[in-house]
């Protein structure tokens, strides 16, 4: 199963080909892709992601997970979560969002097995 190509990026709107969906903030994975709501995990800007927003993506048997912190990178990523990742074997970037998009869009082109979670605004 391939990771679906994210079709478009604008401030607050994300769409995912193959999806009618349009999101704020998504989470993808090989064959899906779904609104990454911060709400379920108590996520906010600072401290920032947590192991726990990652967790079903890194259950779909990614190899890399892209992160993007939102377009002006307001949303941090503590050391945890990327230690959570790599203890995984999973290879994590960690990019502002319209250039985490881009580098998740060339590795999914490529075939390879990528996840992400994207944050769109601020």
């Amino acid at each position: 199963m391939s990771s679906p190509e994210i079709a478009s990026l604008s401030w607050g709107q994300m769409k995912v080909k193959g999806c009618s969906t349009t999101y704020k903030d998504c989470k993808v994975w090989p064959g899906g892709s779904r609104t990454w709501d911060w709400r379920e995990t108590g996520t906010n800007h600072s401290p920032g992601v947590q192991p726990a927003d990652l967790e079903e993506v890194v259950k779909k048997g990614v190899k890399t997970v892209v992160i993007g912190r939102g377009m002006s990178e307001a949303l941090q990523v503590p050391a945890s979560t990327v230690d959570y990742l790599k203890k995984n074997g999973v290879d994590v970037l960690v990019l502002q969002t319209e250039k985490a998009v881009a580098e998740y869009n060339a590795l999914a082109a490529q075939g390879v097995k990528v996840g992400g979670v994207f944050h769109s605004t601020c």
